[in-house]
């Protein structure tokens, strides 16, 4: 196995992997923890020809792909047929959330980490399974942190009418809000499993101990912190806001109360002197 290069997008929410499976013929049941590996004869099918040397695709779950030694030919047929499967993939834009990354293999050399290569002194297979993962998880979290952002600025937009006095959310939109929320914080905690190890760390210490490495230079366990306290945060605003807004509707209704005493008071007084 020579050197590496590692070309990663992140380009939806969620995969279904076992459809992908049935329809390149692989016999084997998928879980959410493991990537779907294409390579060799199932790869050179999708792309209509051979692979190149050490050229494979990981699929994962929720929604990274992570080509490794594949040129952008390959690519762009593979993101064709993923789309073909998957509709709602924005083959267009697929580069919106990417990384590059290589693993470079010098014998007798140290570890060491940079923020375009990882060099590593011997070439254990594990190496560029764990890579894969660290690196579609990366991607992964840009893309939620973006999805943030815009969720942030539409709270912030409601925040404004706020101070304004002008705060008007119906319920369906507090719903909708709500579940957008929801939808990142199952994204970011439930789905993707930063916290989640792969199986080899739990056998092989050396994989463990570069899968911690490789976590800490990239931020993963940092950046979804980050991610799980603005969501709380969020949470925490959308609840305000539902509850400032039940409130202004509670008093129109009692002032709408008074309004109908008051004149039927009048007509009343009105009969009165008739």
């Amino acid at each position: 196995m020579n050197n590496l290069e590692f070309k990663t997008y992140a380009i939806t929410n969620e995969i279904d992997l076992n459809k992908i499976a049935v329809e390149c013929g692989i016999k084997k049941k998928y879980t959410w923890e493991e990537p779907l590996i294409l390579q060799d004869a199932v790869l050179g099918k999708i792309i209509g020809e051979s692979p190149g040397e050490d050229e494979k695709v990981l699929v994962f779950s929720f929604g990274s792909i992570v080509f490794v030694n594949s040129n952008q030919k390959h690519t762009e047929i593979l993101m064709k047929y993923l789309k073909s499967i998957k509709p709602e993939i924005d083959i267009e834009h697929y580069n919106t959330f990417k990384d590059d990354y290589n693993l470079h293999f010098t014998e007798g050399e140290e570890m060491e980490f940079t923020d375009s290569y990882v060099q590593i002194p011997d070439k254990e297979l594990f190496y560029a399974e764990l890579i894969s993962i660290i690196i579609a998880k990366s991607v992964a979290l840009e893309r939620i942190e973006h999805q943030l952002v815009k969720i942030l600025d539409n709270i912030e937009g409601k925040i404004d009418n706020l101070e304004k006095g002008k705060l008007n959310i119906g319920n369906k939109e507090l719903a909708k809000t709500t579940s957008r929320i929801v939808r990142h914080e199952y994204n970011t905690i439930a789905y993707i499993m930063i916290l989640d190890k792969p199986d080899i760390t739990w056998t092989n210490s050396e994989a463990a101990h570069f899968y911690e490495k490789m976590s800490e230079f990239f931020e993963l366990n940092d950046r979804y912190e980050v991610i799980k306290s603005k969501t709380e945060i969020l949470k925490s605003i959308v609840d305000g806001l539902g509850a400032i807004s039940h409130s202004m509707r509670g008093l129109f209704m009692e002032w709408i109360v008074v309004i109908l005493i008051v004149i039927e008071v009048v007509l009343m007084v009105l009969d009165l002197f008739k």
